[in-house]
């Protein structure tokens, strides 16, 4: 009797254990995922400043990091490449390291950070996950299952540098991709814009990244445009200036289209549904019109009056 309850017990607990989930730890060597960046740091002339940083973004890919910790060590390293004179290397690397998959002890899919960033040029990105995440479910409180401003990313667990899917388990992004726009989603270097759709991306009501205060603007040529500028340059001054006037005139319940990205007040807006979605600025920063640097056109984007109204100067308008 007591050999056929020892039986019956085993054979419980092995039904129990072949019922439960599998699953599975997905990890990376996390100093590779820094280890270029801090090499284009050391050549930029970083010295001793590279190093700390490097530490403190690779760290930020362990399970026990938040959100936005990765987002914010990117911010981090892009802030330390303004310093080294703008350098494109550190900033491309950086923007891929923005989108490396984090690790994933459950092999659950790991949340998004639900803050826009601090620099234009990590506007729209987010990371991409392990290809043998659990694609049905997120870890934590379920507060960052999409990217800020996006309502669905597919395929699953791509980002806008892959934008084809996720990355192999233990992979890291920049040794199977060099662009990190790939799929078309985040602002480039030096315009601040708002985020368009990637590939497979839906971005709505996505808040800008916060701008940098420029220099001030040289002073203007006898024909009223800044030395150097543009031909386009007049034309981007005068469009920012118009559209700040009429955002002037919007309020929330303002007619708006699908899309649309607008400053209600001091915030940044879109339109959502009909609807304007405003989200504050951050850091006391307004919402504004601005003129583009490198293309015709102009941004939405959070920046102070100062640097706005320098930036417009120094297009003539």
């Amino acid at each position: 009797m007591v050999q056929l309850n020892t039986i019956v017990l085993v054979s419980s607990i092995l039904a129990v254990a072949s019922a439960a989930p599998l699953q599975k730890r997905i990890a990376q060597t996390i100093a590779d995922s820094t280890a270029d960046w801090e090499k284009a740091c050391l050549a930029a002339g970083g010295a001793a400043q590279c190093n700390p940083i490097s530490q403190t973004a690779f760290d930020s890919l362990l399970a026990a990091g938040g959100n936005c910790d990765q987002q914010n060590a990117a911010d981090q390293m892009v802030d330390l490449a303004k310093t080294l004179g703008n350098d494109p290397e550190m900033i491309r690397l950086t923007q891929l390291f923005v989108q490396q998959p984090r690790n994933a002890p459950d092999s659950l899919q790991v949340p998004y950070c639900q803050v826009a960033p601090k620099n234009a040029e990590l506007n729209g990105l987010f990371h991409c996950e392990f290809a043998g995440s659990d694609f049905t479910k997120f870890s934590g409180d379920q507060t960052g299952n999409t990217p800020l401003g996006v309502s669905a990313v597919n395929p699953p667990g791509s980002c806008p540098a892959k934008p084809d899917g996720p990355v192999p388990d233990g992979v890291q992004l920049n040794t199977l991709v060099q662009n990190p726009n790939a799929g078309g989603s985040a602002t480039g270097q030096g315009d601040a814009a708002p985020s368009q759709p990637a590939n497979g991306v839906d971005n709505a009501g996505a808040p800008p990244a916060q701008t940098q205060a420029a220099p001030p603007p040289p002073a203007a040529s006898s024909a009223g445009v800044a030395p150097g500028a543009k031909s386009f340059s007049l034309q981007n001054g005068k469009d920012a200036k118009a559209l700040n006037a009429k955002f002037a005139t919007l309020t929330a319940s303002s007619a708006c289209t699908a899309g649309e990205n607008a400053c209600i007040g001091t915030e940044f807006a879109q339109c959502v549904n009909g609807k304007f979605v405003a989200t504050p600025c951050a850091g006391g920063l307004i919402c504004t019109a601005l003129p583009l640097v490198n293309s015709p056109g102009t941004s939405v984007a959070c920046d102070t009056a100062a640097d706005r109204d320098a930036r417009i100067a120094e297009t003539g308008a």
